[in-house]
């Protein structure tokens, strides 16, 4: 077997893993709180639009990449509160 010169271990890759898989489920979920906020298609794409910039934001705080190789699990766990907030949201308003 061959060394994976880009891991820095199987611990940075699950922590990768889940954060390429948070920041798609916050942004699928902002667009659905802008769905249901603006009861609309346009709302969906002002989600969209945050969620970008919530993307942007993302890069710039872990030195211009989107998915850094070793994730702090303080920016995992801040994401993670961050979907639940939204989801939370979401759920109250869909109610």
């Amino acid at each position: 077997m061959t060394d994976n010169s880009v891991s820095a271990g199987p611990g940075s890759d699950v922590r990768a893993l889940l954060a390429a898989a948070l920041l798609t489920y916050s942004a699928g979920v902002l667009m659905l709180v802008g769905y249901l906020l603006l009861s609309g298609v346009f709302g969906a794409i002002l989600g969209l639009v945050g969620a970008g910039f919530g993307v942007v934001w993302w890069r710039n705080v872990h030195g211009e990449r989107v998915i850094p190789r070793n994730v702090p699990a303080r920016s995992l766990i801040i994401l993670a509160g961050v979907g639940a907030v939204l989801t939370v949201l979401a759920l109250v308003m869909a109610a």
